[in-house]
């Protein structure tokens, strides 16, 4: 599939930044589009549909955790990477608590930036997955539809939630580390630390309610079994 299918949405107030990520996702053939307020951003999102946003936290009239917030709370579920100068363990998981699906820290790398683009572009997308239905406990999930139900009860996943669970769902009962998740779900190893999966994990868990089929094996990783 090809990577440029969609529109990145860079919501920065820095215009040198901007326009770095502005060039360097050009170049490789992606629409982008470039606005510097919050409001601004979710008007965007809102006209525009982009696959892809890089929202900046630190915004002049609302950060990017609010932003986060408000198209979560609308079921605006487009894949999000914060981009922020905080380098910290503690905002690195807020962000991702607040339902953002990936983080870069500044000064950015252009090409860690694109590459990360192109990992969530091709989900965006839709990439073909290769497991039909499948069901573990009260949890079954449509990798085409892209859906999971618990029992009956619809449940609204992040991008980057569903693939996780679907990926421990390829597998029932494997333990699965979380390095390999890492490097499946995320699309790189542990560039993004460990702890992003846990705290993955722990947003599935809070989604899908108790009882669920997600084990932890201490130490190790993940799996999933029947209750």
């Amino acid at each position: 599939m090809n990577d440029s299918k969609g529109l990145v949405l860079i919501v920065e107030d820095d215009e040198t930044i901007a326009d770095l990520f502005r060039r360097y996702l050009s170049r490789e053939g992606l629409g982008v589009h470039w606005v510097s307020t919050g409001k601004a951003a979710l008007e965007a999102v809102r006209t525009l549909k982009p696959a892809v946003i890089l929202l900046d936290i630190g915004l002049p009239d609302m950060d990017g955790v609010a932003v986060c917030q408000q198209l979560r709370a609308e079921k605006n579920w487009t894949p999000i990477i914060f981009c922020t100068a905080r380098d910290d363990e503690i905002s690195r998981i807020l962000g991702l608590e607040m339902g953002a699906d990936d983080y870069i820290t500044k000064p950015p790398s252009p090409r860690e930036v694109v590459a990360r683009v192109k990992v969530w572009l091709r989900r965006a997308n839709g990439l073909p997955m290769d497991a039909e239905q499948v069901a573990v406990g009260n949890v079954t999930l449509d990798p085409s539809a892209r859906t999971v139900l618990v029992e009956e009860r619809k449940v609204e996943l992040t991008a980057t939630e569903f693939d996780l669970l679907a990926y421990l769902m390829s597998r029932p009962g494997h333990v699965f580390s979380r390095d390999e998740l890492l490097s499946h779900v995320w699309g790189y190893s542990s560039v993004v630390g460990t702890r992003t999966v846990d705290v993955h994990v722990a947003q599935l868990r809070a989604k899908l309610g108790e009882p669920n089929p997600i084990r932890t094996a201490r130490g190790v990783g993940y799996s999933v079994t029947k209750a």
